[in-house]
């Protein structure tokens, strides 16, 4: 590992975010600005645009347009409303009910969409206004859309968990998104915890009592929405088609589902649906290539076999390991979105735990989960800023409420790591 060249990379990605670089450019840039110290200059561009096309040359890549396109159109077909019905028929009678319900309908569309910006979008636009009436204050509505929002990362199908099977060179991208369900459920559970104690706290409203046959009508409502999940995941399991095919399974449900069934999307929201798609999409792939390149770049200057010394020349031990790397992500996700951080250093941090026993798919989602916390802080925060936004409230009012929610996050985020059952019994289940 050269010295020069590591200051190079670190001091630049540094002052180009500094300055306000979008960090996609800035990643790519200080890995160009590092290979121009290390090797020539024409070879460095021709190599690091060759990485970059490599990296984006994966079959399992295609999968992240075609969800990010499913998400968009479940965005605006009414299931967003189907889905808090259900929950609040589920949850809505317990003190402090809708903030469970909130809760529970974010995990429900983040599972089904993929993306916590748009569950705290869609789930968020809807609740906040409802709860606000209830009686509960701005600040805590927001800060429970906002932490509950994230489990759609960890809950599948989740595009950020197939980035990660793409940076850690191929594990399995089912049995990710079978690992992440209880860690998913475990975290809805924990924000659940503080938040029925700060609404019992605050002596929130309790909602009005409703009948089976009611709850049961509502599911009925929900199922079609629900369904995707089975569909997707079931398919994955029985071997009927891959994730990227499941993918394209999803866009044409939902697409069914949204203009002939719901009724809510119609032939001339699609070229608008598509834009967003494309931008969404370009945005991502745009972030992978770079963040490849300068993964590379890192290999290249033996950057993650160093760093993989200096951890274990600390300790060999397990569980002190893990809280270093753990710390590492918690901070390094305050500054970085989820796409970079996890393309970046999985290739550092993965050598390392896998040298100390522990399983990839269980890293993997150790690292996505310690990620989400940091969609939920300044100044990078993505979905910190969209619930603020769709709550019309400044961040510095929630950050408040945020404190015992993100509490909850990192206990939940200690427990999987420590747990590794929690990760790996239902992938063991089913023998992937």
């Amino acid at each position: 590992m050269e010295f020069l060249e590591v200051i190079v990379l670190v001091v630049s990605f540094i002052i180009l975010l500094a300055i306000g670089v979008p960090i996609a450019f800035s990643i790519g840039i200080s890995a160009l600005l590092t290979m121009l110290v290390s090797i020539a200059p024409e070879p460095a561009f021709t190599t690091l645009a060759q990485r970059m096309a490599t990296a984006l040359d994966s079959f399992a890549l295609l999968a992240i347009p075609f969800f990010i396109l499913a998400g968009q159109l479940m965005n605006r077909g009414g299931i967003a409303t189907r889905l808090i019905d259900f929950a609040k028929g589920l949850v809505g009678t317990l003190p402090g009910g809708l903030a469970y319900v909130n809760i529970l309908a974010c995990m429900l569309f983040g599972a089904i969409s993929g993306s916590a910006v748009a569950a705290a979008s869609a789930i968020g636009g809807i609740m906040n206004p409802r709860m606000v009436k209830e009686g509960y204050s701005r600040s805590f509505s927001a800060a429970v859309n906002i932490t509950s929002a994230t489990t759609g990362m960890i809950i599948p199908p989740s595009n950020i968990l197939i980035v990660y099977s793409l940076a850690s060179g191929g594990v399995s991208i089912a049995a990710l998104f079978i690992a992440g369900y209880i860690p998913g459920l475990l975290v809805g559970l924990a924000l659940m915890l503080v938040a029925g104690f700060i609404a019992y706290k605050n002596k929130y409203p309790v909602g009005d009592r409703v009948s089976i046959g009611e709850v049961f009508k509502k599911f009925l409502d929900a199922l079609p929405s629900l369904l995707l999940l089975v569909i997707v995941i079931g398919g994955i399991i029985a071997g009927i088609f891959t994730a990227t095919e499941a993918s394209a399974i999803a866009v044409l449900y939902t697409l069914v589902l949204s203009m002939l069934v719901y009724r809510q999307v119609g032939v001339k929201d699609l070229p608008d649906i598509l834009i967003q798609t494309v931008i969404t999409t370009a945005i991502v792939m745009l972030l992978i290539g770079t963040s490849m390149g300068m993964s590379w770049v890192m290999s290249f200057e033996n950057i993650p076999q160093g760093v993989s010394d200096a951890l274990l020349s600390i300790s060999d031990n397990k569980i002190v390991v893990l809280i270093i790397i753990n710390m590492i992500l918690l901070f390094v996700g305050i500054f970085m979105d989820m796409t970079p951080a996890v393309l970046i250093f999985t290739p550092i941090f993965l050598p390392v735990v896998t040298k100390l026993g522990v399983d990839p798919t269980h890293f993997g989602i150790i690292m996505v989960l310690n990620l989400c916390i940091g969609l939920c802080t300044p100044p990078v925060g993505g979905v910190l800023f969209v619930g603020c936004g769709i709550a019309n409230i400044s961040i510095s009012k929630v950050i408040k409420p945020l404190i015992p929610l993100f509490i909850a996050m990192v206990i939940a985020l200690l427990l999987v790591t420590y747990i590794p059952a929690l990760s790996l019994w239902l992938p063991s289940i089913f023998g992937l």
